[in-house]
Formats: structure tokens, sequence, C-alpha cells
């Protein structure tokens, strides 16, 4: 949905960075949207004594950029900062906390659920003024796992011994688990659209959708809450990659991580191999 230009924007903003044995790079571009909805984050070394922990994140926000970029600039500290992530310990900065893996499971969830609830009640929220939304998609790198997290149907996958390891899930209203969730809120899939309208069944933000008296935050028609998978690290990961759905609609797990993978074998640069999967996407849709 939303109004598109008669020619894409194709100037592309990069970013990458080198620790904790790990590389990054990356690209936005706007493209054929009327305006730059999305937002990223990429963090190496995270507060409370994580040194070497890292978080990289992508946000694609729909009906404008508000919660996209309020994500980006305040979903890892509602993360990390909250009870059930530290667990049981005084959170202090510079104390190393080295959480637990469900004291990190539970963290996400906690984390996700609590900058939606305090993005409603943004004055422009509140009004009704603002009306935006944003699926999120996150990675959170130990030195030992890799926890995703995922809302809405921006994706992660992982590639591992030269294939396609892990990728999350998209959440669709025409899932049958999403669909069950919406319509006992009240609502309706049609044309794969909750009422018709919004194309993802989790999101941050898009509180018209998330009034239903009665019900918890998980339980509306769009709900905030992530879904979470966690991933032991091996010597034989490759890559990771995080992107919204103008990257999946017309390119498979399999194809892109092929297409990464030919890419690492004749550059080292990832903002180069970042800049060539937005501009071979783009050439698909141009062309379909």
């Amino acid at each position: 949905m939303g109004a598109f230009l008669d020619k894409p924007k194709t100037d592309k903003h990069n970013e990458g960075g080198v620790g904790n044995t790990l590389r990054y790079g990356l690209s936005s571009m706007q493209g054929w949207r009327v305006e730059m909805e999305d937002a990223h984050t990429a963090i190496l070394g995270l507060p409370y004594g994580l040194k070497q922990w890292s978080f990289f994140a992508v946000f694609d926000g729909h009906a404008g950029a508000k919660v996209s970029a309020t994500c980006a600039e305040q979903l890892l500290q509602e993360i990390v900062s909250n009870d059930d992530f530290k667990g049981k310990l005084e959170l202090k900065e510079g104390t190393e906390i080295q959480p637990s893996l469900e004291d990190v499971n539970k963290g996400i969830k906690t984390g996700f659920l609590q900058l939606d609830e305090k993005i409603r009640g943004m004055p422009e929220m509140v009004s009704g003024e603002d009306k935006s939304g944003s699926t999120a998609v996150c990675v959170i790198v130990s030195p030992q796992h890799i926890f995703f997290a995922n809302c809405g149907d921006s994706r992660a996958v992982l590639s591992r011994a030269g294939k396609c390891h892990f990728t999350t899930c998209d959440h669709k209203p025409i899932n049958p688990a999403e669909k069950e969730r919406i319509q006992r809120a009240g609502g309706s899939v049609m044309i794969q659209r909750v009422n018709g309208s919004l194309a993802v069944s989790r999101a941050l933000g898009d509180f018209e959708y998330k009034n239903v008296q009665g019900m918890g935050p998980c339980e509306q028609l769009v709900s905030p809450e992530p879904e979470i998978s966690v991933e032991p690290r091996s010597d034989k990961d490759e890559f990771l990659v995080l992107a919204c759905d103008g990257i999946w609609d017309v390119m498979s797990n399999d194809e892109l991580c092929d297409f990464v993978r030919s890419r690492m074998r004749v550059t080292d640069s990832l903002e180069m191999i970042c800049n060539m999967v937005v501009d071979t996407c783009l050439h698909k849709v141009s062309n379909c």
C-alpha cells in the first residue's frame, strides 16, 4: 500500500563496522516509495557489560516513519534494561549480567511489548494524528548464541555451511494461527489483509488495530509480540541477512543466500554487496 514515485530514488545510505569477531554492512534505499519509512540499528557491544554481544535490526515502517524511527532508537534499550532480561541481578551500567537463554527470550518479548505501549502513549498517537506502524526483525549475537526476534514480514536468514540454515517466519494475516487470532478479536482477513487493509498481522504501532476491550496486547487484531528463536553459533556460520519484504518479495531465501555467498568470493565490501542486493531487487521489480 502507499503512493509511488514516477521513477525510483536510488541514492543509498551505507554503514559498516567491525568488532566482536563480526563484520557488518548495510544499505538502505527509498526506491519507488514517496517517503523513506524504513530504519535500522547496528550496534557492536551492548550496555551493562555485554561488550561481546551485538545487536542488528531492520524496521519496515508503513503509514509514516515515526514508529520505525522510534524502534531504531529505543528497542535495544527496552530489551536489555528490563527486569526479565537482567533476571535476578541488579542492573547497573558496567555490571556484567550474562543473562541466561530464558532471560534473553523473556527480555526480548518484554522489550517489544513495553516499547509498543510506550509508543501508544506518544501525543501524536493518542490524538490519532499518527497512525504509523512498523515491522521489526532483530538479532542479538552473543558469544555462544544467535537470538532471532521477528514481528511482521521482515525476515532474517542465517547461512551456514553453504546453505540457508535458518529463517524467521513472516507474520501474514492468511497464516492459520494469525487468522484465528484476528477473527477471535472480531476482525476479518480480506484480500490477504487485516480487515482488508493492513498486510501484516504483527507490528509495533498500528494502534487502530489494537483497541479490542477485554483482550491483552498479544490477542489484538495486530499483535506486537515477537516470535523468538535461538540458534547455537557454529564455526560453519557464514553470514546473516536481515531485510524488509522489498527484498524477500522478489528473492527467495536460497536465492539471496546464494547471491550473497557468490559476491563474498569476489569482494570484501559488505556494503557493496548490500548495494548489489537492493539494486538487483529493484531491477526485478521494475521489470515485473
